[in-house]
């Protein structure tokens, strides 16, 4: 059987970059957002709120998918929120294929709060690197554990196989997308070098200093798929990030040089770029009109506060690689050059200078 995809997401970073791979190796790809993208060669747009059961149940009759790859998320004020509206979403998809005959495999994308906490919470508690899969849950309230949960329960229920994909921080293109560092630092580094404003880190000292790691959006979308294909794979959570690791003292300096900037000395505080980037609307309009740049708002490219939330953690974060290693995942990609293609592109997409 030809096996038949929805990808639940499809207009975020990690949904469109897994969805543009399915259609890649021939699959049958159905996109699902609430406002679809209709250009993506090979996915076909599905236009659901996955938190309306009844309009998601109509947006998918007819559809029989083999595989499931659940990528979607809103961000909420608090984390008991965040809890009942994602795991709303990922309840109210696999409901409405609940009668699915042809359904054999469900993934669900995490991420890092698995290891170290939500983002009401992060850092709070002991947190041990390399992060490991089988490492527990940490205490409190966590919308990723809870999504885990219903995806067990159904998976317990229906009898079809799941993989769970913890990456790290996503490096690829998806202007628009709320979990967009590499657009961000782009944007940011752009009206620095427009403004002569100083290119410093605004993350905090201990993530300038220490180990980490990052992964580019098509390295996680061949994970995705071959776990999804690789029987030994079956049911089990997995870490994934670049294979190498990286210091941001080090990396700092190489974007600024890919933008012929000179990085600032580190202050040895956090600037953040929520307070730096206040007044960078009417910045960035002068500089689209400037270079005939495609007419995005600063607030539609940079996700200041994701951004921020990443470079400003009080603890190392780095993964552990070995259980998708062992099973014969090795693909690689080097993070400077995972940054440098989503400047390319955004280049080549006339989104920046």
């Amino acid at each position: 059987m030809k096996p038949k995809a929805i990808v639940a997401g499809v207009s975020g970073i990690t949904g469109s970059h897994l969805a543009d791979h399915l259609a890649s190796l021939g699959w049958d790809v159905y996109g699902i957002a609430r406002k679809p993208p209709k250009d993506r060669a090979g996915v076909r747009p599905v236009a659901a709120d996955m938190l309306d059961p009844g309009s998601l149940k109509q947006a998918l009759d007819g559809i029989d998918p083999t595989h499931v790859f659940f990528t979607a998320w809103l961000r909420q004020p608090t984390e008991a929120e965040n809890c009942r509206v994602n795991g709303a979403m990922i309840e109210n998809l696999l409901a409405a294929l609940d009668d699915r005959r042809d359904l054999r495999h469900v993934a669900l994308v995490t991420g890092g709060k698995n290891y170290f906490g939500s983002f009401d919470e992060a850092g709070q508690y002991d947190v041990t690197t390399p992060f490991r899969e089988e490492q527990p849950r940490k205490p409190g309230l966590n919308f990723y554990y809870t999504q885990e949960d219903i995806l067990f329960e159904h998976a317990r229920r229906k009898g079809f196989s799941w993989n769970v994909h913890r990456p790290t921080t996503i490096i690829g293109y998806a202007p628009g997308n709320a979990m967009n560092m590499g657009t961000t630092l782009a944007a940011y580094a752009t009206i620095c070098k427009e403004t002569g404003r100083p290119f410093v880190f605004p993350g905090s000292a201990v993530t300038y200093r220490c180990i980490v790691d990052v992964v580019d959006a098509d390295i996680l979308a061949r994970q995705i798929a071959w776990a999804a294909t690789t029987p030994e794979a079956a049911n089990r959570a997995f870490n994934v990030a670049n294979g190498d690791l990286f210091r941001w003292d080090w990396m700092w300096p190489r974007i600024a040089a890919y933008f012929g900037l000179e990085a600032a000395p580190y202050p040895e505080h956090p600037t953040p770029l929520v307070e730096q980037m206040k007044d960078a609307g009417p910045i960035w309009d002068s500089i689209v009109a400037k270079h005939g740049l495609k007419p995005y708002k600063v607030e539609d490219l940079a996700p200041w506060w994701h951004t921020d939330a990443d470079l400003s953690r009080s603890f190392e974060a780095f993964h552990d690689l070995s259980r998708g290693r062992s099973l014969g995942f090795h693909d690689f990609k080097e993070s400077t050059t995972a940054f440098f293609d989503v400047f390319n592109r955004l280049r080549r997409e006339r989104i920046i200078p």
